[in-house]
């Protein structure tokens, strides 16, 4: 059974339109990346399935089922903005949406020690919100997210504001929580996290979905007619004709080819000028297909 399907979902403000005809499904247990740029309507998305607004049309079925009232406390929602109570004590806070989720207070209490225990929050227990660092706010409001244990869990940005070590614990968390049955709904713009995490995407970009499916398959599709080239010298080969575009950092570039152009020779005319310490022909990287579709030709219509 799908955790969430969308079918046909159009969404209107005034005269501009947020989601046009928007169709995917997430199957339940797997890690759905919802992506695409500023003003795609991800967000818009997002709050249609919570029925924070409603959509002009089509139908978004939840857990095999249309929208109804009592799906809702099977969803747990990160919102890139926090929304927690600034002057409320860390664990009142917890304790208050665990009770919005009927949990029972001696396993609100239980379930509290344990994720502040795990996120390094213990010592905080006592103290305000507002006395939090924006990263202490942030692992916050992802305990409050999961708290419940949730069916369908849907993460906007989760690794915002967190340094290596805290995004690590969350990272394995949603690994845990996949682990167990659930499905998980994840928009960044973190394109590495989406590669290493997501089984599946979807890109949008005006409303529309432009691209959608395993990442696997999104990859083979897209062809390996990418170069990664570490060298010392000049780069000067980067105007070759048989260069599409390339991304340069320096003493480390990665190359798109264009179509049916030979890596090979392009690897001739590099070592006349340039030490090289690593050509690798690679399939491109979620990143370069984020750009690639987004900025081609036609790239808010759905294909």
């Amino acid at each position: 059974m799908n955790a969430l399907e969308f079918q046909s979902v159009t969404k209107n403000f005034g005269n501009v339109r947020a989601v046009n005809n928007l169709t995917f499904s997430i199957p339940s247990g797997s890690i759905y990346g919802l992506l695409g740029p500023n003003g795609a309507g991800k967000t818009t998305s997002i709050r249609m399935l919570m029925q924070i607004i409603l959509p002009d049309s089509g139908v978004i079925r939840t857990f095999g089922q249309d929208q109804n009232n009592g799906y809702l406390d099977r969803i747990g929602y990160l919102p890139e903005e926090r929304g927690l109570y600034r002057k409320m004590k860390v664990k009142d806070v917890i304790a208050f949406f665990g009770e919005l989720h009927g949990l029972k207070t001696s396993e609100v209490r239980k379930r509290t020690n344990f994720w502040l225990d795990r996120f390094g929050l213990a010592d905080w227990a006592e103290r305000k919100v507002e006395e939090l660092s924006r990263g202490m706010q942030q692992k916050l409001q992802f305990i409050i997210t999961i708290f419940h244990e949730p069916d369908l869990i849907i993460l906007d940005e989760p690794f915002t504001g967190l340094d290596p070590v805290n995004a690590q614990v969350v990272k394995d968390t949603i690994l845990e929580e996949r682990k167990r049955g659930t499905t998980i709904i994840f928009s960044t713009h973190l394109m590495e996290q989406v590669e290493k995490l997501c089984d599946r995407i979807c890109l949008m970009n005006k409303g529309r979905a432009i691209l959608e499916g395993k990442i696997q398959d999104i990859k083979q599709k897209f062809g390996k007619n990418h170069v990664i080239v570490s060298y010392k010298g000049d780069s000067g080969f980067l105007s070759d004709s048989s260069i599409q575009s390339y991304n340069d950092y320096g003493n480390y570039v990665e190359i798109l080819l264009k179509p049916k152009a030979d890596p090979q020779e392009l690897l001739k005319k590099i070592v006349k000028h340039a030490e090289v310490f690593r050509f690798e022909l690679v399939e491109p990287s979620m990143h370069e297909i984020f750009i690639e579709t987004v900025q081609a030709p036609g790239g808010d219509k759905n294909e």
